[in-house]
């Protein structure tokens, strides 16, 4: 019997063993992140929770705290500008923003009073220009939009960078309109009851809470003269192209033209260069999984994350890509 006690004594203190490197090693496999990153909260500037900055910056903070064991969220915002000023001030590791807005923040132009300390991690899309009314209104093109009121994005958002823009290329006196500044999902809530005439958003297709509107509440989108995109890139930054909204998409019988700017995840220039490293290895590792609930992160491809001209690539991207290269 003793025999037989001490072998079961020595088997437990062997499964035990086993058992604590199992946990080890599962824990050393989940959190292969470079030594850079410590116990903080890290935030993604994501704009607001009805758009697909939102619904992509929640799914990829998901996929970085997991692989990485980190405290990663996605954060509300109020848009592009807003995502760039949290990104260089340090309130934000990561932040979506507008090609255009981006240019804007180097540059230290438009929003932005002097340049901002930000650094391009990937171009992850393209966004599209929606102009909103209902299916019933009598407006059917911009020029309609004087004297109306029209939320032209909210404050500091690159929607509102881009509206001005593209009203001033379609003569449309901005002072004009009668513009509440709202977000996307007050823009939505204020169409719905009447209480403006439309709205302006630029984001990804389909954007989540315009594709719900559409169910309940039918919209039209106004098109955008293709010549207005040659105008506004010769006046800005040469951000845009030509594009258009497909048949089907929010309902829409007919496709429309738009144009189209990409969109960039960035982060300071001070962020550590492993760190960069390792979210991009996460977020392409994760492009599948994200892409399930967010069909803009399926356009990820690191043949064209590099091409964010004229912001320039973060010293830990330009690694990162050059090691996929080998």
């Amino acid at each position: 019997m003793s025999g037989r006690g001490s072998a079961r004594r020595t088997w437990t203190r062997i499964s035990a063993a086993i058992a604590v490197l199992v946990v080890v090693g599962a824990s050393s496999a989940c959190s292969t992140r470079a030594s850079e990153w410590d116990d903080s909260r890290y935030e993604i500037a994501s704009g607001g929770s009805d758009g697909v900055y939102f619904a992509y910056g929640s799914a990829l903070a998901d996929e970085l705290s997991a692989s990485l064991d980190v405290d990663m969220v996605a954060e509300e915002s109020a848009g592009s500008v807003d995502n760039l000023l949290r990104v260089s001030a340090g309130d934000a590791l990561l932040g979506f923003a507008q090609g255009d807005a981006a240019a804007d923040a180097v540059a230290g132009a438009g929003a932005f009073d002097d340049p901002l300390p930000v650094r391009a991690v990937a171009r992850l899309y393209d966004e599209y220009l929606h102009v909103v009314v209902r299916a019933d209104s009598d407006i059917d093109e911009i020029g309609d939009l004087t004297g109306r009121t029209v939320s032209l994005g909210a404050e500091n958002s690159g929607v509102h960078v881009i509206a001005a823009r593209a009203l001033d290329a379609a003569t449309v006196d901005i002072t004009s309109i009668g513009d509440p500044q709202l977000g996307l999902r007050d823009s939505i809530g204020a169409l719905e009851r009447s209480e403006i005439d439309g709205f302006f958003w630029v984001g990804g297709i389909p954007t989540p809470g315009i594709a719900e509107l559409a169910l309940t509440t039918p919209v039209r989108l106004l098109p955008i003269d293709q010549t207005w995109v040659n105008t506004i890139n010769a006046r800005y930054s040469d951000a845009y192209r030509p594009s258009d909204f497909p048949v089907g998409l929010y309902g829409l019988d007919e496709s429309q033209p738009t144009m189209a700017v990409p969109n960039y995840l960035v982060t300071a220039t001070g962020t550590p260069d492993a760190v960069v490293h390792d979210v991009l290895t996460g977020l392409f590792g994760a492009r599948t999984r994200i892409a399930q609930g967010v069909p803009a992160a399926a356009l990820l491809d690191r043949r064209q994350a590099i091409f964010t001209g004229p912001v320039e690539l973060h010293p830990g991207a330009v690694e990162y890509y050059r090691g996929q290269r080998d």
